[in-house]
């Protein structure tokens, strides 16, 4: 009976030190630090932005006989700089840039409330983008000045298009056609838009990670993913080829990539006058084909790290980068950056190892592709606002020292599911785990997806307590208000 004992003792003293064992977490590596080149950039325009607010309550009160000739007056201004800016070289300190963005904004609050013109404001949007576009060919696209430049006006714009089309939802379109570019690579129509082999697919998700990789780097963004597209010449087949945390480089039918959840998918192609493309028009469809063949014939892992120099692992951007990088294209004239030490701090927990990288927010401002339409998922605007406001806001908080904390007793059943998921990897199965994310790793992310949900609710509750106070939707200083108090709540 004493041995029995003895032995009953033994492996319960087993199991404990095993389950001890299983809830040390994992050592943090040092933290890389800032990128020499970059800085978070700020608008530092909150008293303009309080300002709108006003403008738009006067307006609402006044009427369209008031904000009516304010409307006529600014429109022709806009005009003229637009017609200024594409009648010459800018550099991107040109005064005409600030004056344009400030006219912009200015007519926003007016038209939000006076809304006959919207339709025509909104259509400035897509033209403000096509001449800062055309003029940041001239630029140095990985100088300050120049990033900061075309951030404000591609961002600022659809920032401000958007909060209008959140006041009237009749005037939203999920259809935004960009500039038509020429493309000889084979096509397919994909939701009343000719795609063609070698396009560029950038969306963004609806989950709480999405919304942190669209937001967490020096300029906030709202696109999330990048996916790469391969149009077969016979078939007219539309693949998306992309890098999936939970699986690595897969390729799928483009309608399948459509129907996952995202709120808003922009579409990018080279620029057909490249020197690459003129010496060889079908460069972007050999791009896409040899990345096919290659996800096609190996498994390409997951890129934690976000080392978009290492081809042996990709994340989303690195598929895109790598295959036009060897056809001799270099994607990304810009390079993205992560500065704030509290995101750095919270990516690296997450695994990622590089803080100067290829973000997918920023390819949209690349001078060497043209946005050829963008569709928005207009029922979900508000969403993508209030996840954007609750993310800025969280990561306030871990600039001012909070940790991305989970259960510590779940480790241990998280490192056997990492286990298990390893034994997957290896006959070529997807695990709960993903490969290459360590157990600590996959908890913090579950805990910072439960965090975030559970602001962005009380977000969405503040928002619709405010919209029926005040009779329209809160604009997104509000929002972002909200969100701080919830996290300090």
């Amino acid at each position: 009976m004493s041995s029995r004992r003895s032995r009953l003792l033994a492996l319960l003293a087993a199991l404990t030190a095993t389950v001890a064992l299983l809830c040390i977490p994992d050592s943090a590596p040092a933290l890389p630090p800032a990128p020499e080149r970059g800085g978070a950039f700020t608008w530092d325009r909150d008293a303009f932005w309080k300002s709108l607010e006003t403008r738009y309550v006067e307006a609402r009160e006044n009427g369209c006989a008031t904000a009516g000739p304010a409307i006529a007056r600014q429109f022709p201004e806009l005009e003229a700089m637009l017609a200024d800016l594409s009648a010459r070289v800018a550099d991107p300190a040109d005064p005409a840039f600030d004056r344009l963005e400030t006219i912009y904004f200015s007519l926003g609050p007016l038209l939000a409330a006076c809304p006959q013109r919207l339709g025509e404001y909104l259509d400035y949007d897509e033209r403000i983008r096509t001449a800062v576009k055309d003029q940041s060919r001239h630029w140095d696209m990985g100088s300050t000045p120049a990033r900061s430049r075309i951030y404000r006006a591609l961002y600022g714009a659809r920032l401000a298009a958007e909060e209008l089309m959140l006041h009237h939802p009749d005037h939203r379109a999920a259809l935004v056609v960009g500039r038509d570019a020429p493309s000889a690579a084979p096509a397919a129509d994909i939701e009343g838009v000719t795609i063609h082999s070698g396009d560029l697919l950038v969306s963004r998700g609806g989950y709480p990670t999405s919304a942190l990789i669209a937001r967490g780097n020096d300029y906030p963004g709202n696109f999330s993913h990048v996916a790469l597209v391969h149009v077969d010449p016979v078939t007219h087949a539309a693949s998306a080829i992309e890098a999936h945390i939970e699986s690595g480089v897969v390729v799928s039918p483009v309608r399948k990539y459509l129907d996952d959840k995202k709120l808003r998918i922009m579409v990018l192609r080279p620029r057909a006058d490249l020197p690459e493309l003129l010496a060889d028009p079908l460069l972007p469809h050999r791009a896409a084909a040899a990345m096919l063949e290659r996800a096609a014939t190996s498994h390409i892992p997951y890129d934690f790290a976000m080392d978009y120099q290492d081809p042996s692992r990709l994340f989303c951007s690195e598929v895109a980068s790598a295959a036009y990088l060897s056809r001799g294209v270099t994607l990304w004239t810009g390079l993205s950056t992560i500065s704030r030490p509290g995101l750095r701090r919270w990516l690296r927990d997450f695994g990622v190892r590089h803080f100067e990288t290829e973000e997918p927010s920023d390819l949209e401002y690349d001078p060497q592709l043209v946005v050829v339409a963008e569709w928005r998922d207009a029922a979900m605007l508000m969403h993508d606002r209030i996840d954007n406001a609750t993310i800025d806001a969280m990561l306030d908080g871990a600039d001012r020292g909070e940790s991305l904390d989970y259960n510590w007793y779940e480790l241990p059943l998280l490192r056997l599911a990492k286990g298990y998921s390893w034994a997957l990897n290896q006959i070529g199965k997807v695990g709960p785990v993903p490969e290459g994310m360590s157990a600590t790793a996959a908890l913090r992310n579950q805990a910072f997806s439960e965090r975030q949900r559970r602001i962005a609710a009380q977000v969405a509750a503040g928002a619709a307590s405010f919209t029926n106070e005040h009779g329209y939707p809160p604009p997104y200083w509000t929002l972002v208000e909200l969100a701080e108090a919830a996290v300090h709540h």
